[in-house]
């Protein structure tokens, strides 16, 4: 579904990622573990375009996404969670969700948000309220959500879990584990297993901007 190979990204002549390799299989949950500052959200947002590479091959069904901006990259059916959401705070819950179907020009929408809002209701029970009016752990269902109108291939998701509280955080695994039984691939980045260790087929650990296959049990400790 995704391979990527000797992945380098530099930041204001930084070095942020360094000869990284991943793979996330089809119909699978693969995990990246790292502690903040490790480079995961760098390594989303370059698969993403949103970040350029100095080096390095992505793949995504075996189409290089070097030449493809980042609002082509979705179109091919691949959505992205940000950690900090970036949601439109003047714009209605069911507007922010239906941003990357006009910036794509996406067919089929209605369908895709029935079937979105048939997975979280909650976000429909708020459609027509303002972003700004909702907690932070609503924003990250809503952004989900927003992710999942292109993503329906794979979706990126950068810190799902991060600041939501136990409640919500049980929900969104019980979200990300319908997807999975649907048999999106999901790549998700997180600081520590806690919440999705029972779902993760695959796992990456990233240090220093550089990766390694491990075990769900190393990225705990």
């Amino acid at each position: 579904m995704l391979s990527v190979n000797n992945l380098s990204v530099s930041i204001a002549s930084a070095s942020i990622l360094e000869g990284v390799a991943l793979d996330v299989r089809p119909g699978t949950l693969t995990g990246l573990m790292g502690r903040n500052g490790a480079g995961k959200t760098t390594f989303m947002r370059s698969v993403m375009g949103l970040i350029p590479a100095q080096s390095g091959v992505i793949r995504f069904q075996n189409d290089d996404l070097a030449p493809r901006p980042a609002h082509v990259r979705a179109g091919l059916g691949i959505g992205y969670m940000p950690e900090d959401r970036r949601l439109v705070p003047e714009l209605t819950v069911q507007e922010n969700v239906m941003v990357p179907a006009w910036a794509c020009k996406l067919s089929d929408v209605d369908q895709r948000l029935a079937s979105i809002y048939k997975l979280m209701p909650e976000v429909e029970g708020f459609a027509g309220r303002k972003a700004m009016q909702l907690s932070g752990g609503q924003q990250k269902l809503v952004a989900l959500a927003r992710a999942l109108v292109p993503g329906t291939q794979l979706v990126l998701l950068d810190e799902p879990f991060e600041g939501v509280a136990p409640a919500l955080a049980r929900r969104l695994v019980e979200v990300l584990s319908r997807l999975k039984s649907q048999g999106l691939s999901v790549l998700l980045s997180e600081s520590d297993s806690t919440h999705s260790s029972d779902l993760i087929d695959d796992l990456y650990v990233i240090e220093r901007g550089r990766v390694q296959k491990g075990a769900v049990a190393e990225a705990g400790t």
